[in-house]
């Protein structure tokens, strides 16, 4: 048994999954361009459902611990502490665009799989974001808003490019995995934090006033 074969049916299974789907995924084909047996990929993850379940929970791992590590600096800023996120985030996901694109697409199936990883994943990112969006309220860096409502523009404009990451690259040839996509990108969302959540504009019509 190769010492890599771990590696190699998890990008094996990766890219499969992103391109077939998971439905439209066997353990035989991983098996093939893994180059082992299916013995071995029973070895390490007992069947395909497992083998997904490590997909999700590799990504969603690294995802939160971008945003633990900077949520911790927050109290030097919430807006700057926002944006280091974001830039960390859509780092993380254009560097693993494959796995990007194939987990958001599975995410909107209703499965237990994927129930599991909205009681505890997605739960825990929500917590973040909440508390990002009323420290910045009450520190009036942000305007107020529903904070659901800032969740779902934000986590729209950080997921749309992956979901649809297909559409991107045949309509608007535009390709997000290349570095000059990620930094035009982050600006827009920068962009986005400044003029939709910043006091900018406040502050001028105080002014004038």
């Amino acid at each position: 048994m190769k010492k890599d074969s771990k590696e190699e049916i998890v990008k094996a299974a990766i890219s499969l999954f992103n391109s077939n789907g998971y439905a439209g995924t066997s353990i035989r084909d991983i098996a093939t361009v893994a180059k082992v047996n299916s013995a071995t990929i029973a070895y390490h993850f007992e069947n395909k459902l497992g083998l997904l379940e490590y997909c999700f929970t590799y990504f969603f791992e690294q995802y939160l611990c971008i945003i633990e590590e900077k949520f911790s600096l927050m109290d030097t800023g919430v807006k700057d502490c926002l944006k280091r996120i974001t830039a960390d985030l859509l780092h993380y996901q254009c560097e693993n665009i494959e796995l990007t694109s194939f987990v958001y697409r599975e995410m909107s199936m209703d499965s237990q799989v994927v129930r599991e990883i909205m009681s505890t994943y997605a739960l825990k990112e929500k917590y973040y974001f909440q508390k990002i969006f009323e420290k910045g309220f009450e520190r009036k860096e942000f305007r107020p808003h529903s904070i659901a409502y800032l969740i779902i523009q934000y986590k729209g404009l950080l997921m749309m490019p992956f979901i649809n990451a297909h559409y991107l690259r045949e309509v608007l040839y535009i390709f997000p995995n290349e570095r000059f996509f990620e930094q035009k990108y982050l600006k827009e969302i920068n962009s986005w934090i400044e003029n939709t959540l910043g006091t900018k504009i406040i502050e001028k019509k105080e002014a004038i006033l």
